[in-house]
């Protein structure tokens, strides 16, 4: 069992002060594989005090020292990734080959854009060339609240903390408590990378109890969440008594267009996108809208791929699909796949219960419903697990309607071969991000939603921006 009860907290790691032994599940085996402690009000209090006091000599430190020291994190963390991935995977069940690549490779990922964005921005610049006497500086927000899901750890975590760090925010970082030792030999890699005392602190926690004493806390200047748009509903509500900055980046129901004319494996993609890491996406492709004229080849193929699609344990190598995170997640996504056949979608591959050959384990079958009309619960509700929602439509138009239906706005997808068509839909998808045949977005392109998906952009200067503040000066003197 391993044991990773204190807390980094003002360059040390210390003992909690309030004591509360809570236990971490490996969802592959259904045992405990961990014991962390749950911090409490005093902790996080303790967490903000030390971030508070390190505050104006982080503000003051020049940006190229701060962006010297996460090139030296980032050094860091590819010598430990083997670390970090081990930890992902028993924790939260990604497969190991996963977690190696895909997981901590988003880490190393957005940390190097950071600091290439960082390295070609102008923290401070004149307002324009007609302007030499007003000045626009960019100035940390301050003492900044960081709250992370476990589905993306390390991507998640590193989005925040690079951005917060190279823009002059002290932190308190709270993982999920379902996916905490990724997160703690994070602090490792910060400590060892030689940050000053209280730029960085990790508090564990829950969300009632240390999520809750960080969002509504008077010392703290930002809180950025990631997670569920009912906890990020919670937070925006308790942030509002201090009028902090709130960053959140929430759930999403995206809505993959397939036209008539989309290439030969733009089926196959979709569903395999919408399997990766056991469905556990906030940006995954869960409703396929497909045109009627290729509608029934569609649900075929969607169905031949989801039932070649692989599961296992987190701990085997090989490219398969692991557990998901908890039995209240399995839970969540039973009810839902049973909804889905109750109110008369047609299941064509996996369904409720076990894989074949599990009796323990929080694993999903990759499950596929076409027949899906947009009333639908599973059309609306983001289920979280490994589950495709496979919908008709006719005409452009009708797709344009279908695909807005949802109180969610995070990332859409488009497959086509028409050009024009493609830069139609994208204008008028309304989401955040929308990506096309298949195309990731570059380096440094923003994440993030609208709607009930969230506010705010992470990655790249986008992320940076938004842990800062914009001040503007007149009557500045140029040197």
């Amino acid at each position: 069992m391993i044991e990773k009860r204190n807390f980094y907290i003002n360059g040390e790691w210390v003992a909690p002060i309030d004591a509360r032994d809570c236990e971490v599940i490996d969802p592959s085996t259904e045992e405990p594989c961990a014991v962390i402690s749950l911090g409490s009000a005093a902790d996080a209090d303790a967490a903000v005090a030390a971030a508070k006091a390190a505050l104006p000599g982080w503000m003051a430190t020049p940006v190229e020292e701060r962006i010297a020291l996460v090139e030296k994190l980032l050094e860091i963390y590819m010598e430990r990734g083997e670390d970090l991935a081990q930890s992902m995977s028993i924790a939260m069940g990604a497969p190991i080959d996963l977690a190696r690549t895909q997981q901590v490779g988003a880490g190393s990922f957005h940390l190097k854009n950071f600091i290439n964005a960082a390295k070609k921005f102008q923290f401070d610049r004149p307002l324009d060339e007609k302007y030499p006497n007003d000045r626009i500086i960019y100035e940390a927000v301050g003492v900044a609240a960081l709250i992370t899901p476990w589905n993306w750890p390390m991507n998640q975590i590193t989005l925040k903390v690079g951005a917060a760090a190279i823009a002059g925010c002290t932190m308190i970082l709270k993982p999920s408590e379902e996916s905490p030792l990724d997160a703690m030999v994070f602090a490792e890699l910060v400590d060892a990378a030689g940050f000053p005392k209280g730029v960085f602190n990790l508090v564990n926690g829950d969300g009632t109890g240390v999520g809750t004493r960080l969002s509504g806390h008077p010392d703290v200047d930002m809180v950025s969440f990631t997670g569920s748009t009912r906890a990020g509903i919670a937070i925006s509500k308790n942030a509002a008594e201090t009028l902090k900055k709130v960053h959140l980046e929430l759930g999403g129901k995206g809505a993959n267009v397939v036209f008539a004319d989309a290439d030969e494996k733009a089926v196959k993609r979709g569903v395999l996108h919408m399997m990766n890491n056991t469905g556990q996406s906030c940006n995954a492709p869960s409703r396929m809208l497909v045109q009627s004229e290729i509608y029934d080849q569609a649900v075929e193929i969607a169905a031949e791929v989801a039932s070649k699609v692989a599961v296992g344990s987190a701990h085997d190598e090989g490219n398969h699909m692991g557990p998901v995170v908890n039995k209240t997640q399995w839970e969540k996504i039973q009810g839902l796949i049973q909804k889905g056949i109750d109110e008369g979608a047609r299941l064509v591959a996996g369904g409720p219960g076990l894989p074949e050959n599990f009796n323990k384990g929080f694993y999903v079958k990759p499950t596929v419903f076409a027949d899906v009309t947009p009333d639908m619960t599973i059309a609306r509700e983001e289920i979280f697990g490994p589950v495709l929602s496979i919908i008709k439509f006719d005409t452009e138009e009708e797709a344009i309607t279908i695909a807005n239906d949802t109180e969610y706005g995070l990332t859409n997808y488009v497959q086509t071969q028409d050009p024009a068509r493609a830069n139609r839909m994208a204008r008028v998808l309304r989401s955040g991000m929308v990506e096309m045949n298949g195309k990731p977005r570059s380096a440094g392109a923003p994440f993030g939603g609208m709607k009930k998906s969230g506010n705010g952009r992470e990655a790249g200067i986008f992320g940076i921006e938004d842990f800062m503040e914009i001040k503007a000066v007149s009557g500045w003197t140029p040197e």
